[in-house]
């Protein structure tokens, strides 16, 4: 059963749990010991709370996913792990994530979490089947993280940081409907009752014209004059090829037919990608720290 369960938390999705530390990042404070552990403890949290909501999740879309090409495969769909012990997992990973939030990481943190929680469940009772308003929903959880990240460690998150998630979420999100729509082809509505709402072309539109919103916002940011003060340096703006190299990757990714994979597992594995991540960390790293 305790690979069923691993199956279930999907530890690959996790990777999202890293804007959990980009307050600290973007503070300077990443040496700083004490901060850097409760940040690493803040997104452990975030693992727990976003396994729970991925159990949650497979209960509520368990006859839709029977369905799917790859979601069939899941455990709770295939039999694999039972119903009831989906939702006992599920308690246990909300509640422990959130007592252990609340006792080291204080009240804020845990009432950004408990919205984290909280927003999802809406997400999958109804937010999802939403036209639009669900991708807003999946872009919500991803600034509840980098809120839930700012309380952890003590920081306030700048504006820009807001504007430049939300708008990053945002397009991930377009880009999972679109991943939806062209993977699912005429049956797309029977595994996700909102793809019906979805207009291939506008929604196309909404992919590239976030994607254009997200880079301009970014470029803003490395040349906005509080941010050469704040880091001593205005060859932020250098780090913009990557930024534009990685929203046109993932664009490209998402709109090919050919994918069942989710949209998570494609940029994973997808070595242009993630060398270009692991590039512009990089160079944020140096910029930041190490000039």
């Amino acid at each position: 059963m305790l690979k069923a369960v691993l199956e279930t938390a999907r530890p690959r999705q996790w990777v999202k749990n890293v804007f959990v530390a980009a307050p600290l990042v973007f503070a300077k404070r990443l040496a700083d010991v004490d901060l850097l552990a409760r940040a690493g403890l803040a997104a452990a949290v975030f693992c727990a709370l976003s396994t729970a909501v991925y159990f949650w999740n497979d209960l509520v879309d368990l006859e839709k996913d029977r369905v799917h090409p790859v979601k069939s495969r899941r455990p709770i769909a295939a039999g694999r792990l039972s119903p009831n012990a989906a939702r006992l997992w599920s308690l246990v990973f909300a509640g422990g994530g959130l007592g252990v939030g609340y006792a080291v990481l204080g009240l804020d943190y845990a009432l950004a979490a408990g919205g984290y929680l909280v927003l999802n469940v809406a997400y999958s009772l109804f937010l999802k089947r939403v036209v639009y308003l669900d991708v807003l929903s999946i872009a919500g959880g991803f600034l509840l993280r980098v809120v839930a990240g700012g309380a952890a460690v003590h920081v306030e998150v700048s504006p820009f940081l807001f504007v430049c998630t939300g708008l990053l979420a945002t397009y991930l999100g377009f880009g999972k409907r679109a991943h939806e729509l062209a993977a699912a082809g005429d049956r797309a509505h029977a595994q996700r009752a909102v793809l019906r709402a979805y207009h291939p072309g506008l929604l196309r539109v909404a992919l590239w014209a976030t994607a254009l919103l997200t880079l301009g916002a970014y470029v803003l940011y490395t040349l906005a004059p509080h941010t050469r003060a704040f880091f001593g340096t205005d060859r932020m703006v250098l780090t913009t090829p990557f930024a534009a190299f990685g929203l046109a990757r993932f664009g490209q990714l998402v709109t090919r037919a050919d994918q069942h994979d989710s949209p998570t597992d494609l940029m994973l594995r997808d070595w242009p990608f993630v060398a270009n991540v692991v590039a512009w960390g990089a160079v944020i790293l140096t910029l930041i720290y190490l000039r």
